[in-house]
């Protein structure tokens, strides 16, 4: 049963001429389905509707091929062809009462047209502004331009009526599309009617508003969902512009949406934003409009949630991030299960999907994307095939949620762990600078875990293979993990390097361990996520002096994909981190490391008192080793199977160790399906 508190957060709440449910609002995020794997897309969000959300909406939608941004993978209206996809998303989305919104974007100055090879267009001449800084300039549009690109919009619109969406929103927010090009004087140096003035700026989102509205707005709301500071400094559009705006144009959208200036900033990782972070910037705002007010937060508290109602400062809780981690978010609130919440923890693993051109994938939510492809569900598990009993070694990420996921099937299981705590490496990272959202990964797993009759935990329980043998389990998952590397193995040496004995050398289980380097201390880092990072602000408070050494030509050289590369970076150097990218430790010796540079072998040195080695892991392996060693034993011991899972196979990012453990359970006493593929995909067909 609901608790009152949150009664308010279901009230339905009208959006020009639709209404939704609740006021659970599932913002435009993007997966890395788009038009390459439009089922499965689908599928995630028909999820989440069954989830509870009463909006939900697309990723962004490309309205025309004159602006796309290859290599990204979004989705598209072009044409007809597009069609079919949008509507089944669009059914999948009202299967359970939710609105279905549809980002439509025209990304002008963001748009490189790498794949149609049409000469971008933008307010004025200017490089196209990508991560990826493509050598490509727009041109600056002209009136008749401005026309074409009114009259593509009102195709937009007819197409995405047709296909069955109630909200139809305008994209102009993160740094990306035209209307924030034009809005913003960095990017519009006009002279004509569209530029100068803030209402000239503007006259292009009010044209392409009005245009919605006379096409669609007599059964679909219009929305708009702009920048609340755009973070560009005195040319940039800032929060008193959009405050300014909306005092102009208060009436004219049916919902204004919010977000932050950059993706990086609004999509921030919980190592540099808290949940709420955008309250400042967005406070006051619902006091301008009659109009409702949606923004974001990363919010998973409904205390939170409600504060922001009841305090005038939003009138729609947008999510993101919380929604894919917990599609069920809105359901459990409902049904009182608050303590069941799937909590975000921040590490922006989904994001990475769209930076890589791959599916996108959850931390806390293993079935994210995988809804279609392989029929996994968040929150139902098909039932146990057998009675045989599993003994779980290791809980860890990995460990947790195979145990946790072979619970909800209905299986006996056992969970044994060498600590007296769970939560293997997540227990220990969770403690370092910034990650202390990510104990979330073991706070909820051990928590469902600890509801459940069929899953006993054994702490302090270190087993070799003859105890393995002697406790009467059919089935072993050896999830114990790995261990950091201590003599420089990674991705520039593949062999050991030349350590002096009696230099002291450091791993990161070393320091999460408390045994601390003094001193200067070079870290080296060829594993080039968050953990070298993390470290050198934890020697930095622990008053040591840190040079930051990597072959890389940036710290954290993978965290561009999380978002996060460039405050990372910053962080450091306002530490005081003596940074030296493109290098790298070649040996360490007596009091001194010796470096090379990256590209022309030239050698440095460096006085230090102690090496940081933060490179690369080995699986703890021994006991699956050991186990599959005596296979002649099993029979005797009635063991069926044995599996090495997670970092015991092969270490990875924290998403790839409960990916792995939900793998086990789900695929546990399956069928053999020999050289099947282990998904489904969607192949293009042939045309003429």
């Amino acid at each position: 049963m609901r608790d009152p508190r949150y009664d308010v957060l279901f009230e339905p709440v009208k959006i020009g001429p639709v209404t939704a449910k609740n006021r659970f609002y599932q913002v435009p995020h993007c997966n890395g389905g788009g038009y390459r794997d439009p089922t499965a897309a689908a599928e995630m969000r028909r999820v989440k509707s069954e989830g509870g959300w009463g909006v939900i909406f697309t990723e962004q939608v490309e309205i025309h091929h004159s602006s796309e941004i290859t290599p990204f993978i979004e989705l598209r209206i072009w044409d007809e062809d597009d069609m079919p996809g949008l509507t089944k998303m669009a059914d999948a989305i009202h299967s359970n009462g939710a609105l279905a919104g549809v980002e439509l974007a025209y990304s002008g100055t963001n748009g490189p047209n790498l794949y149609t090879r049409e000469v971008p267009m933008g307010p004025m001449h200017s490089p196209i502004l990508t991560f990826t800084s493509d050598p490509v300039q727009a041109r600056a549009m002209d009136k008749q331009d401005i026309r074409n690109l009114r009259h593509w919009h009102k195709l937009a619109y007819r197409r995405a009526k047709r296909a069955g969406y109630d909200i139809m929103c305008l994209y102009g927010a993160h740094g990306f599309g035209i209307l924030q090009h034009f809005l913003s004087r960095r990017t519009n140096q006009r002279s004509d009617e569209y530029g100068g003035s803030l209402e000239n700026r503007a006259r292009l989102l009010k044209e392409l508003l009005s245009d919605a509205r006379d096409e669609v707005g007599d059964s679909c709301a219009v929305a708009v969902r702009l920048s609340l500071d755009e973070m560009a400094g005195e040319q940039g559009f800032s929060n008193a512009e959009l405050r300014d705006l909306i005092g102009l144009h208060a009436e004219l959208p049916d919902i204004w949406d919010f977000a932050h200036g950059t993706w990086e900033a609004c999509s921030g990782t919980s190592r540099f934003k808290p949940e709420g972070a955008q309250e400042d910037l967005i406070r006051g705002i619902k006091q301008l409009t009659s109009k409702p007010v949606v923004g974001v937060g990363r919010f998973t508290s409904p205390d939170l949630m409600v504060r922001q109602i009841k305090q005038g400062i939003l009138d729609f809780i947008g999510a993101a991030r919380p929604s894919i981690a917990d599609p069920f978010l809105p359901n459990k609130i409902d049904e009182g299960r608050v303590e069941d919440i799937r909590e975000c923890i921040g590490c922006n693993i989904c994001v990475t999907g769209d930076m890589t051109q791959s599916l996108s994938r959850c931390t806390q939510n293993s079935s994210f994307m995988e809804e279609w492809r392989k029929g996994w569900h968040p929150e139902r598990m098909k039932p146990a095939a057998s009675a045989r009993k599993i003994l779980v070694v290791g809980a860890g990420p990995t460990g947790l949620s195979a145990a946790h996921r072979l619970g909800l099937r209905g299986y006996e299981v056992a969970l044994s762990e060498t600590s007296k705590e769970l939560g293997g490496r997540v227990a220990r990272e969770c403690r370092l600078p910034g990650l202390s959202a990510w104990g979330r990964v073991r706070d909820y797993r051990q928590g469902q875990i600890e509801k459940m009759a069929n899953v006993a935990v054994y702490r302090e329980s270190k087993l070799a293979a003859d105890d393995v043998f002697d406790l009467g389990f059919s089935d072993v998952a050896v999830a114990t993990g790995s261990t950091w590397r201590r003599d420089g193995v990674a991705r520039y040496h593949t062999l050991p390097i030349n350590i002096d004995a009696g230099m002291p050398v450091f791993t990161p289980d070393d320091v999460m361990e408390g045994k601390l380097p003094a001193g200067h201390v070079v870290i080296y880092d060829d594993d080039h996520y968050y953990m070298g990072s993390v470290l050198a602000e934890l020697l930095i408070a622990k008053g040591c002096h840190v040079s930051f050494v990597t072959p890389s030509t940036k710290i954290a050289e993978w965290s561009v994909n999380t978002l996060e590369q460039g405050q990372i970076q910053r962080r450091l150097l306002e530490l005081g981190v003596e940074v030296m990218t493109s290098h790298a430790v070649v040996e360490v010796g007596s009091g001194s490391a010796t470096m090379a540079c990256a590209y022309t072998g030239r050698l440095s040195g460096i006085s230090c008192d102690g090496v940081l080695l933060v490179t690369s892991r080995l699986p703890d392996d021994v006991l699956y080793t050991d186990l599959m060693a005596q296979k002649a034993k099993w029979g005797d011991s009635g063991i069926e199977s044995v599996k090495a899972i997670g970092d015991a196979q092969a270490p990875a990012a924290i998403a790839w160790a409960t990916y792995a453990g939900h793998r086990y359970a789900e695929e546990f006493d399956a069928a053999d399906i020999g050289d099947a593929l282990p998904f489904k995909r969607e192949v293009a067909g042939l045309k003429n």
